[in-house]
């Protein structure tokens, strides 16, 4: 494993400079009923979330030793400097400190072509601890677990229609992610999917 040093104090989202990326959902609206609001006791607070700490994504991933050269020269701004790159914050390694997991996207029809999971060191470094790189891959957080879909294409599929997927459930034991549950789904080709018949035509014409 290697260690990053923590960069930048934003992060990138797919072909957005205005997105976090974050998939995690934000406090509950403030009570609008004029009451008097009580401080949360101190278990509570201790029990609490830390606040999310925003990365620079992009440097994070160009200067990741286990990212390929190939994902890091496809990476680049979409427009001005807007990088095909989602970040989203939460707890996967228990660290007490929110993980980053970064998907890197192409511009063009949005498609993973790598994901990664960066866990965050007592010095404020981040350490790869999850890399994947093929076509079609994204990942998200899920309730603690690390949920990465994998899109199977056929000889002849087309990047819209795929055969089917697969969404791979990984959890965080001792010092590392080991595959927890595996669903695969395949895809009809009668619906939407099948490219190669005629289109109909109604009888009238």
């Amino acid at each position: 494993m290697v260690v990053l040093a923590a960069v930048g104090l934003f992060a990138t989202a797919a072909c957005s400079t205005g997105s976090t990326g974050a998939r995690d959902a934000g406090p509950a609206p403030a009570d609008q009923g004029g009451g008097t609001s009580v401080a949360p006791d101190a278990d509570a607070a201790s029990t609490a979330s830390p606040p999310f700490q925003r990365v620079d994504a992009v440097r994070l991933v160009q200067q990741d030793p286990r990212v390929s050269d190939r994902v890091k020269g496809d990476l680049k701004p979409c427009a001005a400097d807007a990088y095909p790159v989602d970040t989203s914050y939460g707890n996967l390694t228990n660290t007490g400190a929110p993980d980053v997991v970064v998907n890197v996207l192409t511009c063009g029809d949005a498609v993973g072509i790598g994901t990664y999971v960066y866990r965050r060191q007592d010095d404020g470094a981040y350490e790869n601890v999850f890399a994947l790189e093929e076509p079609a891959v994204y990942s998200a957080i899920d309730r603690g677990d690390l949920l990465v879909t994998k899109q199977r294409y056929g000889k002849d599929d087309p990047v819209a229609y795929p055969s089917g997927e697969d969404v791979i459930t990984f959890r965080w034991t001792g010092d590392k992610f080991t595959q927890h549950d595996i669903v695969r789904t395949e895809y009809s080709k009668a619906v939407d999917g099948d490219l190669t018949g005629p289109v109909p035509v109604p009888a009238d014409e």
